[in-house]
Formats: structure tokens, sequence, C-alpha cells
């Protein structure tokens, strides 16, 4: 801790820089979690360097993603809960990634609040190394920004960046893609971290009694399941990658399978699922029936227990599942790839 930077006249203010540099200290731990190499540069320069090792690779490609929780932020101050949305930031931006065939290789995350919490700072990014130790990368560095008078004193946003990398022979080629193929299915965690604006007016959050065990979801909280984090596919899916033929991969975001699932798939076809194969979670149907939705925009909004979707040919679709499965990603057969207009056909 740099004991000869302090600003009475900064703390005036609103700004503590004492308590920046105190919960650069208590995370120091929780992001030592994340760092595999023993020359890593420590936390605290300028800069967050990495050594980019190509072994094996002929043309490395650099892929990056960035992302950010979203309003899903308020269900983790209404509950004052903060170590599980940095898990939220890292997978958004690691799932994406993996979509490409690229390896997550380092992630930085940005903070910016009201006031400086330490303790509090503490457990966003405790929740973000955790994310890291799941994706396989390293946090080499971030920003926490105290922004008086911009955010309210008890909140925050959380952001994040990551990059990865992919030998360009080996990038997801979806123009591959035949029909009778199959498309995999891998389940989420729940409503993940899209559509949190309709899911806060559906259950008017702020007024809710969020604590309250509900039946429908198995005697759980509301809140402790909207505030589950956000899966992270990237383990399960490289482990896929080194043994199967991937022909496209989505990752179910905003916008539902109507959305995501298109990316993947080449004009001329598309998948057909049945709704009955779909394992929807409760908390879909909690939603939908709370908030009179339509199916339609039910599909077109969320994950609907769906959180990644992957396509391998018919002969290799038996081995693709025991692979995941294997990697504990509990997958299914989603729907099948047809010559088709609409790239998107639930029936």
């Amino acid at each position: 801790m740099n004991l000869q930077s302090k600003s009475d006249a900064y703390a005036s203010a609103g700004v503590d820089i004492t308590a920046g540099y105190r919960a650069v200290e208590l995370m120091k731990q929780h992001i030592a979690r994340t760092i595999t190499r023993p020359d890593a540069q420590a936390i605290g320069g300028f800069g967050g360097l990495f050594p980019l090792d190509v072994t094996g690779m002929t043309k490395p490609v650099l892929v990056s993603g960035t992302d950010g929780v979203g309003t899903k932020l308020k269900l983790a101050f209404l509950l004052d809960k903060h170590d599980t949305v940095g898990i939220d930031c890292v997978a958004m931006c690691v799932n994406d990634i993996i979509c490409c065939g690229a390896k997550p290789l380092f992630f930085l995350d940005y903070i910016a609040c009201g006031k400086n919490v330490p303790e509090r700072i503490e457990q966003i990014v405790a929740g973000v190394c955790e994310g890291c130790v799941q994706a396989g990368c390293e946090l080499v560095g971030g920003e926490t920004a105290e922004m008086p008078g911009f955010y309210p004193t008890n909140e925050y946003d959380l952001a994040g960046f990551s990059v990865g990398a992919v030998d360009q022979s080996r990038i997801i080629d979806h123009s591959a893609m035949r029909p009778g193929d199959v498309m995999i299915a891998l389940p989420s965690s729940g409503v993940h971290s899209n559509g949190f604006s309709l899911v806060r007016k559906v259950f008017d959050v702020e007024h809710a009694d969020l604590r309250a065990p509900l039946a429908a979801l198995g005697g759980k909280e509301l809140g402790e399941t909207l505030l589950t984090p956000t899966k992270i596919y990237v383990k399960p899916i490289l482990a896929l990658l080194e043994q199967i033929t991937v022909k496209g991969i989505s990752h179910i975001t905003g916008g539902g399978f109507y959305e995501n699932i298109p990316r993947s798939i080449p004009d001329g076809l598309g998948v057909v699922i049945r709704k009955d194969d779909v394992r929807v979670l409760p908390i879909f149907d909690l939603i939908r029936e709370a908030g009179n939705i339509s199916e339609h925009d039910m599909f077109n909004t969320f994950n609907m227990g769906v959180g990644m979707t992957a396509v391998v040919a018919p002969e290799d679709a038996e081995r693709a599942l025991r692979i995941l499965n294997e990697a504990g990603a509990g997958s299914y057969v989603l729907g099948t790839i047809r010559e088709a207009k609409e790239k998107v056909t639930i029936c």
C-alpha cells in the first residue's frame, strides 16, 4: 500500500484514493488464483502483460470479447450480494470467444462506483476471479473508478474484456454445415445475464419479497434463483473441439433463440426444434406466467434453459454428447439442421 499517497482535498470531493489501495490489497489473494505463470507481473502496473504462446499454431488469430452484467446488478444491490456478478461478467465475454473456437487467455475488469467500499470491491473481484478460474484464463489487470455524483453511493457498474487465441485453420466454419447435422444443447444455470429489464418489470423486484421461498422454484428464493451466475462453457467446449469437428456454436444471450442461433447457421439452412425437447427451467415458466408473456417473446428474449448450442455431424452426435457430459455440461440433442428459409423453427 502506498502510504505517501493521500489527498484530503480529493477526499472532500468524495474520492478516497486510500480506499482504492485497500481494495487492491484485499483482491490480490483472489487474483492469485487465476495466475498460472511463475513469472507473472504483479497487479498494479500501467498495463497487464501476457506472453503469447502460439506453440502448435500455424497462423494464430486473436479473438476479443467485451460485455457487462447489465441490470442484473440491480438484484445484487437489492440483496446486498456481490460475489457472483463477477462470474457473470467473465462468462458473457469468454462464452462469446469460445464460439469462434478460441481459448480465452486473459481478462480485465472495469468497476465504476459511487463510493469505493473496499470489502464490496473485494467481493466483486472475487467473483471475477472465480469466473477466470472456471474459464482457465488469467485476470491480468483492471480498473476501479470512484465516481461520486455520477453513481449512487451503494451502486456500481461492472464490465469486462477478454482476449483469446485460435489457429486460423481451427476457427469454427459454419459453411461446412449440412442438412441432417445435429444441434446439441448445453443447459443454462438460469436466466444468466440477459433479459433482466423485463424480469425486473415482471416481478417488480424493487417491491417484491426476493427472499421468500417459492414452490414453483422447488422451495428456492426468487432472488437467489435470479442471481444464479451465468454458466461458463469454455472447458466443455474446448474438450469437444479437441476431438470433434464442430460446425457452429451459439451463445444464447439477449434475443434468445431467434437472435443468437441464426448467427451460427449459414443461409439456406435452419434448425428445427421441438418445443417438448427444450428442457425449460422452472424460472422461465414463472416469468411467462407472471408477465403473461407469449411463447414467441419468451424464446426471443431468454435462453429458456439453453445457454449454448453446438452443431455436429449426425455420426458424431453420440460421441459429442459423451464428451460434453463427461465435462459436466449435461447436454442433450436439441434439434436437426434442415434446408429452410427460416433459420429457427420451434414447433
